[in-house]
């Protein structure tokens, strides 16, 4: 039997293991290969041509496992890299900023607020996506540069975490949002705390379920169903700790990554 082409995720790392576990509960049958370039980052810090460079390697290293469509979940690259890999990666692609602006548009009375790193807040990708949507909307930024290296130390709902939580949050909640978008996918790793800063009426748009969602709608009827489908998590560099979380975040049945390198 011919095994039918998997979805390719890529991330810059941790964080969008989040988006690969939304896939998995809401696409139990399909097959799944991750690319995590744990060697390179955090992208959250380096220039968007830098981005888009490791973007385009990644996408050319999956383009060998033949997807059937490509997923960028990471908010950095997205905001970076996506026009060009569009045109160069030869299935679909979707990225994160699209479907969190769509969601958070269709829910906010007026003020969202989007959180993300330095690199996705410098971009204005979700200020032109949401403005897109509706020209109306007031939107306010916060870089969190903290909160990936809270997220890969494990310390989800830490009181450092919730310190630098309210730090960050507590000025968009005075400003009046309702809803807030998390632009970075380890952010919903950290949804304990940033829920207890925001409090009920601030609505958190998980760009990973959203995501999940589009690529259910897309694939219409070839989505399949049980049995469960096979996945693959590839790693540029390959550190018990990305094991471990990753573990955390899919569940015990992730037992080996397997270690590649970019092309050239």
């Amino acid at each position: 039997m011919t095994q039918a082409p998997p979805i390719a995720i890529f991330d810059s790392g941790i964080g969008g293991l989040t988006v690969l576990a939304a896939l998995r509960q809401r696409l139990p049958g399909e097959d799944f290969v991750y690319l995590g370039d744990t060697a390179r980052l955090p992208y959250g810090t380096k220039s968007s041509d830098t981005v888009t460079r490791y973007t385009l390697r990644a996408a050319q290293l999956l383009a060998a496992y033949h997807p059937k469509l490509l997923v960028v979940a990471c908010n950095t690259a997205s905001a970076a890299a996506l026009p060009e890999l569009e045109g160069a990666f030869p299935v679909p692609v979707l990225g994160v900023v699209e479907p969190g602006a769509r969601a958070a548009a269709a829910r906010t009375s007026g003020r969202v607020g989007v959180i993300g790193t330095e690199s996705t807040i410098a971009s204005g990708a979700y200020p032109r996506a949401l403005k897109a949507l509706r020209p109306s909307l007031e939107v306010l930024l916060q870089p969190c540069p903290l909160f990936v290296p809270l997220a890969e130390e494990g310390w989800f709902d830490h009181p450092v975490t919730r310190e630098v939580a309210r730090i960050y949050l507590e000025p968009l909640v005075a400003a009046g949002i309702d809803t807030l978008v998390l632009g970075c996918t380890h952010y919903p790793l950290l949804i304990p705390a940033i829920a207890e800063v925001v409090g009920e009426r601030v609505l958190l748009v998980d760009s990973g379920r959203v995501v999940a969602e589009e690529v259910a709608t897309r694939l219409g009827a070839t989505a399949t169903g049980a049995p469960a489908g096979s996945t693959r998590i590839l790693v540029t560099d390959a550190a018990p700790r990305f094991l471990r979380l990753a573990r955390f975040i899919l569940g015990e049945g992730v037992a080996s990554l397997e270690l590649v390198d970019l092309p050239a």
